[in-house]
């Protein structure tokens, strides 16, 4: 395969040095690719295709009106960690999801770090996600956020740096998994010459977490996973998970409540459910509670899960957590609770609902990337020194009229690997999502999901705007691996 690269200077390259050489690690892939002929290559990459084809990985995506469901797409260049990094990605991740859970819940009982002054009261009274509804609401093992996707990215000296938390339902990770079984077939000798720390025993481990959270005295709790339905951009991931776990895929109308148990519909007549990893927004829960007008939920499930006779995963409410105006306070919320400094730095971050912050945000949209508090998948935003002078207007008008629903922040060369295209090596930014579990204790899957900008010169990764997504192989040892395949 042609390896003609070019590194660009002003980003960190995972793969090649600045003046081209490949870092140590990557010498056991770039020996590989350079024996491989384009021919060779190319029917690898065509193999790896057909089988996530035939998997049925795809995803959704509501603005393209040619049709909603797209193939993702997957480059077969792996992305390596080595044993140091994961070990301070790991421990920064447990540490930050820890710090998170603690503050939901400060939030929504004694208010301490509000009574302090650490956080404006006011971005959490005016957050979206903010439910008054678990005002005073202990969840089971008073755990808020059991799966988190925090959102990671190299800056240009080549360190991790957090982008962002996804303390919701963050999605992505029945890629990882897909896309590792894939890879294995493709490079199979490369894969374990590697010594790559496995995937597979996610599926479980969020069993593990789900049923650590069901009602006391149940000694074998029903577990579902709760999707909105086919139409959903992620409803591949809800049927993966549920079919990988052994457990039931519902929709809110196979639920309902009676005496103030949650019960799922089968041939068999109702059967008690127990926890409910839900897939679904908070607004759309409960018609009695949120949405009236909501078709998707089950009527009665809050009250269930305020009566202790449900859980669900994760807890209303979390979202105020990922609200992008609270991720600038993380470092401050991890040392308000645990009494540490953070492990993981976050990236400058400018809340426009601060008078000062929003002048400079102003002054500066060329230069900065302007972001909605409350958006996700790439949308609601503004990435100032490639847009165009008719949407800085337009954002400028959006930041004046609603302050509290933008942050701002550096335009941030992020990290780039090499990547295929049209049949050659190309750098292309990436990010990293590592996926968290709370239950028993903190873990956290050993590599994630890396999503690829296929966009030439594009800074954003997600695949509703036209990304691709990577294998991330995390090395158990460290030290360079001289043979191949």
């Amino acid at each position: 395969m042609n390896l003609d690269y070019e590194v660009d200077r002003g980003t960190y390259d995972e793969m090649f040095t600045p003046d081209g050489n490949v870092r140590g690690v990557y010498h056991a892939i770039k020996g590989r690719l350079s024996s491989m002929s384009g021919a060779e290559f190319e029917r690898r990459r065509k193999m790896a295709d057909l089988l996530l084809r035939n998997q049925g990985v795809t995803f959704t995506v509501y603005s393209d009106r040619s049709g909603v469901e797209k193939v993702f797409p997957f480059d077969p260049i792996p992305r390596l960690v080595t044993a140091e990094e994961w070990a301070l990605i790991e421990r920064g991740l447990v540490q930050r999801v820890e710090a998170l859970n603690l503050f939901i819940s400060d939030l929504y009982h004694e208010q301490a770090i509000l009574r302090e002054g650490i956080v404006d009261r006011a971005l959490i009274e005016n957050a979206s996600f903010f439910r008054t509804e678990m005002v005073g609401l202990d969840p089971p093992r008073k755990i808020y956020s059991h799966v988190v996707g925090t959102d990671l990215i190299r800056n240009e000296q080549g360190e991790f740096v957090v982008l962002e938390d996804n303390a919701r339902n963050p999605s992505g990770v029945s890629y990882v998994l897909e896309c590792r079984a894939v890879l294995k077939r493709v490079f199979p000798v490369l894969f374990e010459r590697y010594g790559v720390r496995p995937v597979e025993e996610y599926a479980r481990w969020l069993h593990e977490t789900l049923a650590y959270v069901a009602p006391s005295g149940v000694p074998e709790p029903k577990v579902v996973v709760m999707t909105p339905g086919v139409y959903n951009s992620a409803y591949f991931e809800h049927s993966f998970l549920a079919r990988q776990m052994g457990v039931p895929l519902v929709e809110g109308r196979d639920l309902l409540v009676q005496d103030g148990v949650v019960y799922m519909r089968t041939v068999r007549g109702p059967e008690r459910v127990d926890v409910i990893y839900r897939r679904i927004d908070d607004d759309f829960l409960d018609p009695e509670v949120f949405r009236r007008d909501s078709t998707l939920g089950c009527r009665g499930l809050f009250g269930a899960y305020r009566a202790g006779r449900v859980a669900l995963v994760n807890a209303p409410g979390t979202g105020v957590a990922d609200d992008k105006a609270i991720y600038p306070f993380v470092p401050d919320i991890i040392r308000f609770y645990l009494k540490q400094e953070p492990i993981l730095p976050n990236v400058q971050t400018y809340i426009a609902d601060r008078p000062d912050d929003r002048k400079y945000i102003l002054e500066h949209l060329s230069e900065l990337v302007v972001k909605q508090t409350d958006a996700s998948g790439g949308y609601g935003m503004m990435i100032g020194p490639r847009a165009s002078a008719a949407e800085r207007e337009e954002f400028r008008g959006r930041i004046e009229a609603s302050p509290r629903s933008y942050v701002a922040q550096p335009t941030i060369s992020l990290g780039k690997h090499p990547t295929v295209v049209d049949g050659r090596l190309e750098g292309r930014c990436v990010d990293l999502r590592p996926y968290v579990l709370y239950g028993n204790r903190i873990r956290v899957i050993p590599g994630g999901l890396t999503r690829v900008a296929l966009r030439r010169g594009s800074l954003v990764v997600n695949s509703s705007q036209g990304g691709g997504y990577k294998d991330t192989w995390v090395l158990a040892g460290q030290g360079e691996v001289s043979s191949a395949e």
